[in-house]
């Protein structure tokens, strides 16, 4: 008895702290140590702790996520909270018969086998304490050697923000061997216990003010390929999903109704330039804001991001109306301009169609023809002749239009100046037509712009939906 215990004295002298490093001494003349109740344990004289305990052993992975801590968008990591258990069979380990298992100090590590295990996407890892380490070593009554560690762990993952806020993000968590091939050692996640390997009750979703994250073992073998050939790891997946909702009512609403709004200009008197410039205006700087806004706390992206091309769209849509407000004002200020002009054109055209034609009459003839008249009251009323009716029909063809504006009735001067004419009066149609002061551009406006929104609408949910719904079955 007085033997085991300056062997233990020894023990707690030579490896009593978290970084204990093997001693040769303690290697040799250790050969038994004192554990609870008294119970000696014995380790083999042949034992080499740099050989796995067999050809091609098994390492089983368990993991119990407890929380999660955090997403950062910006660096592309994850933080987690958890308690991980890996397990193997080591035949040559053996405990006192009549015990199920012993706990072994978290030091006795170093003097046996244990896995170089790798997670592979691991940035930081931070094991907790309160009074201790929380790391435990135990072996059972099967040659199962169990370690099990709390600890907060920080995962890199490679995310893409290109559907944002729709996008669904996936991380591939692999743990493996950096030394030993698939040959050598194989990693797969545990199946026994409830708690071991996100199985059974064990809870594998947290809820987050943004994002819903689920985490998924995949029993798939997996090998990564790199050093001396292939190597066997258990993958965790980790589904990133975001909460829509809080978008929804912060980004997508306002703006929507930003564009509604703007469509009340239409509605507007165009002569009442205050009211309907501040509308506009006060909409279109909103929507800038709140794409910048978006912008600046919104992650970065290769591309335009989802949300970015709704904002533009909606910026884009209001920026529309007030050029077309703009459109109106030039109409309105032109046909003031041209009205009074315009007038004055059409009584001289009037006044010409009027004026009688000249005549032109032989002299021969006019001495040859005779003139009748008949007196009436004293005054001789001379009359045409029949050789004149082609005067007269002259006459009776001339239809006079007062209200016909002129570029309807002047010909055009000459067959090469006819295109030229033809885009005049439709250029000064169009003018007139957005001028007009029955406000007939912007009826049309009024039918148009919804129609144009509800189909953008359509058209961008439905793509992105899609998009979004590809991105998650990949």
């Amino acid at each position: 008895m007085w033997t085991l215990l300056v062997l233990l004295g020894a023990f707690v002298a030579l490896g009593g702290g978290a970084t204990f490093a093997p001693n040769k001494e303690l290697l040799e003349c250790a050969s038994q140590i004192l554990y609870m109740n008294q119970h000696a344990y014995k380790i083999p004289e042949n034992y080499n702790r740099n050989i796995p305990p067999g050809k091609n052993t098994t390492v089983y992975i368990g993991i119990n996520v407890n929380r999660v801590s955090g997403v950062d968008e910006n660096k592309e990591e994850i933080t987690l909270d958890v308690f991980l258990q890996v397990s193997w069979e080591d035949g040559q380990l053996q405990i006192p018969p009549g015990l199920p298992f012993i706990d072994l100090p978290w030091e006795f590590r170093q003097l046996i086998w244990t896995p170089d295990l790798y997670i592979w996407q691991l940035q930081t890892m931070r094991t907790m304490s309160v009074l201790q380490e929380m790391a435990s070593l135990r072996i059972y009554s099967n040659s199962t050697v169990s370690v099990n560690i709390g600890a907060t762990i920080t995962i890199k993952c490679q995310m893409d923000f290109v559907l944002y806020p729709l996008d669904v993000q996936k991380c591939a968590i692999d743990f493996g061997s950096y030394k030993y091939t698939s040959e050598d050692v194989r990693f797969e996640w545990h199946a026994g216990a409830p708690w071991r390997g996100l199985v059974g009750k064990q809870r594998n979703q947290f809820r987050l003010p943004k994002y819903v994250v689920t985490f998924v073992t995949d029993k798939s073998n997996h090998i990564r390929n790199f050093g001396e050939g292939e190597h066997s790891a258990a993958r965790l997946q980790i589904k990133l999903s975001r909460e829509l909702r809080s978008y929804l009512l912060e980004s997508y609403l306002p703006s929507s109704l930003f564009v509604i709004i703007s469509w009340g200009s239409f509605c507007v008197i165009p002569e009442i330039v205050p009211g309907r410039m501040v509308l506009l205006v006060t909409t279109l700087l909103s929507l800038v804001t709140m794409f910048d806004t978006v912008s600046t706390n919104s992650p970065d992206a290769l591309e335009l991001k989802c949300i970015e091309v709704w904002l533009i769209s909606c910026t884009i849509f209001v920026f529309l109306a007030l050029l077309e407000y703009f459109v109106v004002l030039f109409g309105i200020r032109y046909d003031k301009s041209w009205s009074k002009r315009r007038q004055d054109l059409r009584r001289a055209h009037s006044a010409a169609q009027l004026a009688p034609p000249p005549l032109h009459v032989n002299h021969s003839q006019r001495m040859g023809t005779p003139v009748t008249g008949t007196p009436q009251g004293g005054v001789f009323s001379p009359q045409l002749s029949v050789e004149d009716d082609g005067l007269k029909q002259q006459f009776s063809h001339q239809t006079i239009q007062r209200d016909s504006p002129i570029l309807d009735t002047m010909p055009p001067n000459g067959s090469s100046r006819g295109f030229i004419a033809r885009v005049s009066t439709m250029v000064d149609h169009g003018v007139m037509f957005c001028g007009a002061q029955h406000g007939a551009l912007d009826k049309f406006a009024l039918m148009l712009f919804p129609i144009c929104f509800f189909l953008f609408t359509v058209i961008y949910w439905t793509t992105y939906l899609s998009e979004a719904h590809r991105a998650t079955l990949e």
